[in-house]
């Protein structure tokens, strides 16, 4: 099992509303076994032959349920070495410790955005994409309007291509 996803940490960051004898909504923090089987599908590596992956892919994403979900299917898919940062200035640290060759980068992080880790990837030249759930509202600046982008959730077939995309540039 990964690092991060035994059953007491899903349960510990994954909270379910579920109806109870006090009121609809009432937050627990142990999944009902419906939720829990919906969780461990979600985060199920993908199966990849390998071919045209990074070895090395930081992902910039602060919620860390969306993290592991990428980060075990970037591994199903064969990349051999996925780093995962929650902010900028780790973003930025991971990059000036050991560049990557791919980066996934989520839009919007706690209480910040991405956009200085896009500059200082496009001026090393490291291919990158931006992830978000905000869809085609999500506010990129110009420059970077041209980037791929991903919509979350995103499917493992979308993941992979972008993947795809990276190799053939």
């Amino acid at each position: 099992m990964h690092k991060w996803t035994d059953l007491t940490t899903v349960m510990w960051w994954v909270s379910f509303r579920e109806p109870s004898a006090l009121g609809a909504g009432v937050v627990t923090r142990y999944p009902s076994q419906r939720n829990l089987m919906l969780q461990v599908a979600m985060m199920a590596p993908a199966v990849s032959d390998g071919s045209n992956c990074p070895a090395d892919v930081l992902i910039v994403e602060d919620d860390p349920i969306i993290a592991i979900d990428f980060e075990d299917r970037l591994l199903g898919f064969g990349v051999k070495s996925v780093r995962t940062v929650g902010s900028v200035a780790q973003a930025l640290a991971a990059i000036a410790a050991r560049a990557p060759e791919f980066a996934l980068l989520d839009v919007g992080l706690s209480r910040e955005n991405s956009f200085a880790v896009a500059e200082r990837l496009a001026a090393l030249k490291i291919p990158f994409v931006f992830v978000t759930g905000y869809g085609a509202d999500a506010r990129i600046p110009p420059e970077f309007v041209s980037q791929p982008r991903l919509q979350k959730p995103c499917s493992s077939d979308a993941l992979e291509a972008a993947l795809q995309v990276r190799a053939a540039d």
